[in-house]
């Protein structure tokens, strides 16, 4: 089922690594054009832009763009109860992990009178988008909201697309979660044109503009927030997800299968990667996932993602090789199912999220970890950006306090970097403290 990629017995440098691995044809910049428009559209048109886009992609317009509060309150209460406990438990799992990401305010002193404080200070205003399409996703609102409401974001503001078996309405799974969270500013709308709403603002449904937006969505979603970061801060360009998981002979081959699997069903693009060093289990892996696939409710998009270019076992010398194309890969998720876990954790730099032992699958952290599922994905991310938490929605800020003494010690030396630089009204600023004391 999963194609072969052999890198055994062959020494790649990091970029021929990278070169060598899976990939899917991704190419946001090809989307680009198309978003444009679609939010030069709403910038120009409003509500009638959003409506015209509702009817075009999702199948028919809201009655409403702005979700009114009953609607909101109606879903929680007709939420299944167990729905409604796994929720609850989630967003107080997520509200622990997320609190311990704020970084407390720190004053250093480097001399008499003279200190710098580090504070942590939350943006005003955020956009949350949670995408519609294959599933429903109530835990996307959990991570995205819970981060920025423990970051202390006071106004946020959560879109959804329409959804046709809904009566073109936000799914009521989506809005029980926002009840549960106290989010009473809900927009059905979605796409590139929601994206390009939040970062601008509509003022006809007295939409006002955002500092930052996330949340995942497809390619468009993703050109849409590249496209706005001018105006907006965002957290990543979201790609299709992925899984890495490094296995030796001492994994159960039906464990890891199943986490291969997980990933697929999600879309046919998701990635699925077994890096091993063990050529026998690999080949158990591959019969227990075609046995698990043929038997999943979502085998023809799980069987797509894993047969495509994107999904692959590739075959290493050892488990520190395995390390290396791990981080040359960068993977949205990755597993570690080995002999000894924490001996290969010590070579991992590059991972949105990492799993370890067969006790801990990557669906633990899409929904009971703790942690956030909302991370970086679309190729190599992982090597250069982080997941989504609370630092997301805050800004470090350095307040600097000095006393008349405390800079007078280091006006000398003002002046010589002001004039070396040629900036001597630099110096002069710090001069005329001295004049007027």
């Amino acid at each position: 089922m999963l194609r072969t990629i052999d890198l055994r017995s062959r020494t790649l440098t990091a970029q021929e690594l990278a070169t060598a691995l899976p990939r899917p044809e991704l190419d946001i910049s090809a989307a680009h054009a198309a978003a444009v428009e679609l939010i030069d559209a709403v910038r120009a048109q409003g509500v009638e832009a959003l409506n015209e886009q509702a009817e075009r992609f999702d199948g028919g317009r809201a009655a409403s763009i702005r979700v009114p509060a009953d609607e909101i309150q109606d879903a929680l209460e007709q939420l299944d109860a167990d729905v409604r406990a796994a929720l609850e438990e989630m967003i107080r799992r997520v509200r622990e992990g997320s609190r311990a990401q704020v970084p407390p305010e720190r004053v250093t002193r480097l001399a008499p009178g003279a200190e710098i404080t580090q504070r942590w200070q939350p943006v005003d205003r955020v956009g949350l988008y949670v995408p519609g399409g294959k599933a429903v996703y109530p835990s996307s609102v959990v991570m995205n909201a819970v981060a920025a409401q423990e970051a202390g974001v006071a106004s946020i503001a959560l879109v959804s697309p329409p959804q046709r078996d809904q009566g073109h309405r936000v799914h009521p799974t989506i809005l029980a979660a926002c009840a549960l969270l106290g989010i009473t500013e809900v927009y059905a709308m979605g796409g590139a044109g929601a994206i390009g709403a939040l970062a601008y603002g509509v003022p006809a449904i007295e939409l006002e503009p955002v500092n930052v937006i996330t949340g995942p969505g497809n390619v468009y979603v993703a050109a849409a927030k590249r496209a706005v970061s001018s105006v907006a801060g965002i957290d990543a360009e979201a790609g299709p997800t992925e899984i890495l998981i490094i296995a030796d002979g001492s994994a159960a081959p039906a464990m890891v299968a199943s986490d291969l699997l997980s990933q697929a069903e999600h879309d046919e693009l998701a990635a699925s990667v077994l890096v091993t060093d063990d050529a026998a289990f690999a080949e158990r892996v591959n019969a227990e996932l075609e046995a698990q696939c043929s038997a999943t409710p979502h085998r023809e998009r799980a069987t797509t993602a894993l047969t495509s270019q994107q999904s692959a076992i590739v075959l290493v010398d050892d488990l520190e090789t395995a390390a290396r194309v791990s981080n040359a890969y960068g993977p949205e998720h990755l597993e570690i199912q080995t002999r000894d876990d924490e001996a290969v954790l010590t070579n991992i730099t590059a991972a949105g999220a990492i799993f370890m032992g067969p006790y801990a699958p990557v669906s633990l952290g899409d929904y009971l970890a703790g942690s956030n599922h909302v991370l970086p994905t679309g190729g190599q991310a992982a090597r250069g950006a982080s997941g989504l938490g609370a630092y997301t929605f805050l800004r470090a800020q350095q307040v600097i306090r000095y006393n008349r003494d405390a800079l007078a010690e280091v006006t000398p030396k003002i002046v010589a970097l002001a004039n070396a630089e040629d900036l001597p009204a630099h110096g002069d600023a710090a001069l005329a403290r001295e004049a007027t004391s």
